[in-house]
């Protein structure tokens, strides 16, 4: 037994080594990728798709009502023997069964007007659907962005320590050779801690992004995100800028989209509430056969064909529908106001998102020059530094000014993305 038990931990491990293997499953996602998983799997826009499927349904159950409606029936009665007794003549009531199916429709103005009715509601729940993905879409666009970002800089954070890392080194063994003194160690030795903890705060940071971007991608909490999608492949500034030269057409935004569903919608319920003083058409078709079960046939007065039609006409209902019609233009009038109100609010809201966008744009430029020449001054300084020719002082600033400057670069880099993005929701496309 003793020597089975090592070939049972090896076992174990393996065993457990899989199970962790498959807890922790990879995704290797591009944008795109990361984007299209997000509409498959995200719970927002799988209950949009469903709204989209209830409609359906709402729709064809109305259309349904305007169609012939079949019934069946079967009877079966059973006297228990009793005869009918005229005196000299006795009559059997011998046990019968019947059988009738029914075929009958009725026909509203009402009805035609609910499928209408209906059919717009299936429109807009098409629209809903479309807004769901595009957000879905430019949501996981910021936080894929945001990731990256943030990635950048921890990367530059960690190229800067080590720079900063090397001149303590030597500025230690400087004070171990008596050619400097201890406060410039110790200066150097706060700079590199503080750097350090900045990095750890990113890192925490970098981690509830991740965990963020899983959430938005509907996937397994306990998945490992790769992103394969550079920084550069998705910033792409003239085509930004691109977005602020062209015209606005509102009619491509789905908020408006739905504002003129709704206008439809709000002007068809004012002529369902006048279809109200319309007649009701009805129209049926009655086969029943009766049979009976004992020796002799009892008396059958049923026919077996009926068929009946009917009109029915509203006359007076105390002024509901009148008041029904009075209620259905003012909330008409009342889409009519919220839509222009969109109107003027949207071409509002394009000239700020461009005036946010232009101006993102140009602090990000600046940003990025600001960024190459602080990596100079610190490049500069360190060798100065390394030869004598700077202060401990000049180091610590340069070090402090690379860290503003990166972290202003990383800023405008996600102004220019949160611009483009909401931008783009506007205009009703996705770059």
């Amino acid at each position: 037994m003793k020597k089975t038990t090592p070939i049972v931990f090896v076992i174990a491990m393996a065993l457990a080594a899989n199970v962790v293997a498959q807890e922790q499953k990879t995704l290797s996602l591009s944008l795109t990728q990361a984007q299209d998983y997000a509409v498959e799997h995200n719970y927002t826009v799988r209950n949009a798709a469903l709204d989209v499927q209830k409609a359906e349904a709402t729709k064809w159950k109305a259309i349904s009502s305007m169609l012939p409606q079949v019934s069946g029936q079967f009877d079966y009665s059973n006297m228990c023997g009793y005869e009918l007794n005229l005196g000299a003549m006795s009559i059997p009531m011998n046990p019968s069964g019947s059988l009738g199916i029914t075929t009958a429709i009725a026909l509203t103005s009402s009805q035609i007007m609910g499928v209408v009715m209906s059919n717009i509601s299936k429109q807009m729940s098409d629209i809903t659907l479309e807004k769901s993905d595009m957000t879905t879409r430019s949501s996981v666009k910021s936080v894929y962005v945001s990731i990256l970002a943030m990635e950048e800089i921890v990367s530059l954070l960690d190229s800067s320590l080590a720079n900063i890392q090397r001149l303590h080194r030597m500025t230690e063994e400087s004070v171990r050779a008596g050619a400097a003194e201890q406060i410039s160690a110790d200066k150097l030795a706060v700079q590199v801690a503080s750097m350090q903890n900045t990095i750890r705060a990113n890192r925490r940071s970098l981690t509830m992004l991740y965990n963020t971007l899983l959430l938005q991608l509907g996937a397994d909490v306990d998945s490992k995100l790769q992103l394969t999608t550079k920084m550069d492949e998705i910033l792409n500034i003239d085509r930004a800028a691109q977005l602020t030269m062209g015209t606005f057409d509102k009619t491509r935004n789905y908020d408006y989209q739905l504002l003129e569903q709704s206008e439809q919608l709000s002007q068809k319920q004012v002529t369902s509430a006048w279809l109200g003083f319309t007649p009701t058409l009805s129209v049926y078709h009655q086969y029943s056969y009766k049979t009976y079960f004992g020796k002799s046939e009892g008396m059958n007065m049923t026919p077996p064909n009926m068929i009946g039609a009917s009109l029915s006409l509203p006359i007076f209902q105390s002024g509901s529908r009148a008041a029904a019609i009075r209620e259905a233009k003012i909330n008409h009038q009342e889409t009519l106001n919220s839509k222009q109100q969109a109107e003027d609010g949207l071409a509002v809201q394009y000239n700020q998102l461009c005036y946010d966008l232009v101006s993102a744009i140009e602090s990000y430029r600046l940003q990025r020059t600001n960024l190459e020449v602080t990596q100079r001054v610190l490049e500069n300084t360190s060798n100065k530094y390394r030869h004598g020719h700077a202060s401990n002082l000049e180091v610590t600033n340069a070090s402090t000014d690379i860290i503003t400057a990166q972290s202003n670069y990383i800023q405008a880099v996600m102004n220019v993305i949160s611009a483009q993005v909401s931008l783009e929701q506007l205009l009703g496309k996705q770059e």
